[in-house]
């Protein structure tokens, strides 16, 4: 489980600044900005020798999430995954240690295709079963794959599961017994054929086993394994391509490190790219995208790093490249955990949000979208909510996508439709050695009158407002709410009002990357 992280949330306004240090964030992509102007066609070609579907050009901003229950009564769903096996069937991993069978037209089934609980620790919230992932001969073999923290000790546990007959084997165990969060437990199988897993730091805050930069654990990362064959002791094979075979003290199982708690991430079946969803300290949530030819050796900064900043300067090396998230947002925003979601490659909402990657928060259930930009950035949107406390996507074999939510334990359709916002911001920005204005033009594109309007928007990292003009502005982390005046709070269609700000900062003077006007997401310019 994600867990939740609101005393660090109260915490947070009496930190001090982290000062960064003198070591490059080697980028898998250049930090996320958001624009009106639509996304250039991706033209990439895919892992498999394919070329990679082309990305929709409908602007993040014009999208709507719309989600539907289709089943109820689960209990702490957190894992979905489809069998490409023609039945039209999900399988959904609850916490307890069961897996339940949802269909479309026959609903959920009350009888647990899987009962694993007699092996599995449920003793902490973030305990149990985690994750499953299905093979590419599952239909044929009946087999799967399991992540779960085992008992008697809490260890976190690679196990296949043949449903012919019932069999649970261990293949891969981890220690994880001090403390009962951060057990990741995210599977998937890549492009490759091989099992994809993660595992978090170990728990408790701030990394108090260094984890995240240890190559000798397999705490705190990634790892790439082939479950198809045994070699030697293993109940499984170490990759040989995998970065650390043959490094002394280094565990050859690991395929990228520096993670906190990766929950959940994808890998896009179109190219082989890998999101990655790592739930933050209590600063930053962050989203990472590592392309394919990226991925081995990755070190995505934890705990050096945590999110764009400093966390532990101990922890950080000025001989290694880290690899710089391309969406953070704070817990300023109501959220507290990450939910990482996947790329839509389906049919249906294909002209609307193909080669788009859907995520949100466990708290706050904000639906973010960010799609490449075609020059090396990300757009970026809030399209709508999440139902609440949403633990994990899924997607069928034809790509469309489903969520679960841990209370009060449902399983949602996700769909996507386009609606003209009903906001526009055009940004006018001065900046100068430390400092910068900007004027905010806010225009009221929709059809009926505003009366009384919020903006928010986040600012970059080392910003910070001195002044303002024409509103009442406050600002809590890197996030600013600004509220109107009392004599321009009404704002009549195809009409506007202007304000702005004076603000410090250190070296990054970029203007927000998006904003939202009473929660709409406001359309940006200039």
């Amino acid at each position: 489980m994600p867990g939740n992280r609101w005393a660090a949330r109260a915490l947070l306004a009496l930190s001090l600044p982290l000062l960064a240090p003198a070591i490059a964030l080697t980028p898998s992509a250049s930090a996320a900005t958001s624009r009106s102007a639509p996304a250039a066609a991706s033209s990439s070609v895919s892992a498999g020798g394919a070329r990679a579907p082309q990305a929709s050009t409908v602007p993040l901003e014009e999208i709507n999430v719309v989600t539907t229950q289709v089943a109820f009564g689960l209990q702490r769903p957190v894992a979905l995954a489809a069998p490409d096996d023609g039945t039209d069937r999900l399988f959904i991993v609850e916490k307890r240690g069961t897996v339940r069978v949802y269909h479309p037209t026959t609903g959920l089934a009350q009888t647990p295709l899987i009962d694993i609980t007699a092996s599995v620790d449920t003793s902490d919230n973030e305990r149990g079963l985690l994750g499953i992932a299905l093979p590419a001969d599952f239909a044929q073999s009946q087999n799967l794959y399991l992540a779960y923290t085992a008992l008697p000790d809490g260890a976190v546990t690679l196990a296949r599961y043949n449903l012919g007959n019932a069999r649970l084997e261990p293949l891969l165990s981890q220690e994880h017994a001090e403390f009962g969060n951060h057990n990741g437990g995210q599977l998937t199988f890549g492009t490759d054929g091989y099992l994809y897993m993660s595992i978090g730091d170990g728990g408790n805050a701030g990394d108090p086993f260094d984890s995240g930069q240890r190559l000798d654990t397999l705490l705190g990362k990634i790892l790439r394994v082939d479950v198809n064959r045994k070699c030697g002791s293993l109940a499984y094979c170490i990759p040989a391509d995998n970065p650390f075979v043959g490094r002394a003290g280094a565990r050859g199982e690991i395929w990228m490190y520096g993670a906190r708690n990766p929950w959940r991430f994808s890998i896009d079946r179109a190219d082989g790219s890998m999101w990655i969803g790592d739930v933050g300290q209590g600063k930053w949530e962050e989203i990472d995208h590592v392309k394919a030819g990226r991925q081995a050796g990755a070190n995505l900064g934890w705990s050096c790093y945590e999110g764009l900043e400093v966390f532990d300067q101990t922890q950080c090396r000025t001989d290694v490249q880290y690899t710089k998230p391309v969406f953070t947002y704070s817990p300023w925003t109501g959220g507290c955990a990450v939910i990482g979601g996947q790329v839509y490659r389906g049919q249906k909402f294909a002209d609307l949000v193909g080669g788009t990657y859907i995520a949100t928060d466990y708290c706050s259930s904000t639906a973010w979208a960010l799609r490449e930009d075609g020059q090396g950035g990300y757009l970026q949107a809030e399209i709508g909510k999440m139902p609440t406390q949403v633990t994990a996507f899924g997607a069928t074999p034809k790509g469309e996508l489903y969520v679960v939510n841990d209370l009060p334990g449902m399983l949602h359709q996700v769909s996507f439709e386009r609606a003209a916002p009903t906001c526009r911001i055009k940004v006018v920005k001065q900046a100068w050695g430390t400092g910068m204005t900007v004027d905010l033009t806010i225009t009221n594109t929709g059809t009926t009158p505003i009366d009384g309007w919020t903006l928010v928007f986040p600012l970059s990292r080392g910003q910070t407002v001195i002044s303002d003009w024409n509103t009442d502005l406050t600002q809590g982390g890197d996030i600013v709410t600004a509220v109107n005046a009392n004599y321009n709070g009404s704002i009549a269609p195809g009409r506007s009002v202007t304000m702005g700000y004076l603000a410090s900062h250190t070296g990054d003077a970029s203007t927000p990357a998006r904003f939202s006007l009473n929660r709409d997401t406001c359309a940006v310019e200039g």
